[in-house]
């Protein structure tokens, strides 16, 4: 079978499928011959905006954002990349809670002003989190964060029982839930119910002490909101890995709103061997005329 491959990695990509006997093309011109494409959303969007595409597109990205766009073709088999970040994400925020909890930041200021900081830290057994986007990837950071007793709970598209979790709760108990929260966790993809969720009225409710970490979608938060309630004291600290506009330009409030720390889009980057795994499972799944695995509804955006 002819698989087009739209990755910037395709030399890798290319070794990791070699034994599949499958006959990998990478010039667009040859893509129309090609039933089947795997690579990066933002390099098949130009080619699905010519004309061209695949029965089936298999996305090295979580996100397929680029290819939702009003402008494109949606008469074809899409999947998602899943069961591949939940692991890395799930180390992201237990780093960071980590990090947040030990006072890893303040200790470090403490010592460059060489002043003793003996200030006890609070255990991560007792710890409220939320986690917003209790799919795939949040039930991973559940899962790895179950044993050191935090306490969770998660937020869903529906209130259903899910492993890890002592609550899920849907999308509509947001405020209520962040409340709740001790540590704020958003995940949540890009659709347009997930826009701007992260406002002025969601941080009020939130408490002083508590720590927002977004590796979800940058499109979630009102920045400028975000940045407020941190000069107002109203939030402990915002670990913040996906922004509206990437790279950050210079200027934005990000760059120094107190108690924020930037980590550049880097909480899960992919592993080109667990794709390639997830790609050739698929494929066989395509094969078959099975479900895919993560296959989007165009109509959801996920």
């Amino acid at each position: 079978m002819r698989i087009f491959l739209l990755e910037h990695d395709q030399d890798r990509y290319a070794a990791l499928l070699q034994a599949a006997d499958l006959e990998l093309c990478t010039d667009p011109a040859q893509a129309a011959s090609c039933p089947v494409w795997l690579g990066e959303p933002d390099l098949a969007a130009p080619l699905l905006r010519q004309g061209l595409r695949p029965d089936w597109l298999q996305s090295t990205w979580a996100g397929i954002t680029p290819l939702l766009a009003n402008d494109l073709p949606r008469d074809y088999r899409l999947s998602r990349a899943v069961g591949i970040f939940g692991q890395p994400m799930a180390e992201y925020v237990l780093t960071y809670l980590l990090g947040q909890r030990r006072r890893v930041l303040a200790r470090l200021a403490s010592q460059v002003e060489q002043r003793w900081d003996n200030q006890p830290p609070p255990s991560l057994r007792g710890c409220k989190v939320l986690v917003v986007g209790a799919g795939d990837i949040g039930s991973d950071i559940a899962r790895l964060l179950a044993p050191f007793g935090v306490e969770l709970r998660g937020i869903a598209r529906q209130p259903r029982p899910i492993a890890h979790f002592a609550e899920v709760h849907g999308l509509e108990a947001l405020a209520e839930q962040a409340a709740w929260a001790d540590c704020l966790v958003n995940v949540l993809p890009n659709t347009p119910a997930t826009h701007d969720l992260y406002d002025a009225a969601l941080f009020a409710r939130m408490r002083p002490d508590a720590l927002f970490i977004n590796c979800g979608r940058g499109v979630a938060v009102v920045e400028a909101d975000l940045v407020d309630a941190l000069r107002a004291g109203h939030l402990a600290g915002a670990v913040i890995d996906v922004c509206r506009e990437e790279p950050l330009p210079a200027g934005h409030p990000f760059w120094d709103a107190p108690r924020l720390l930037l980590t550049g889009h880097s909480s899960a980057p992919t592993d080109p061997a667990l794709m390639a795994e997830l790609f050739l499972d698929n494929l066989q799944r395509y094969r078959d005329g099975q479900p895919l695995r993560g296959e989007v509804d165009f109509a959801r955006g996920y």
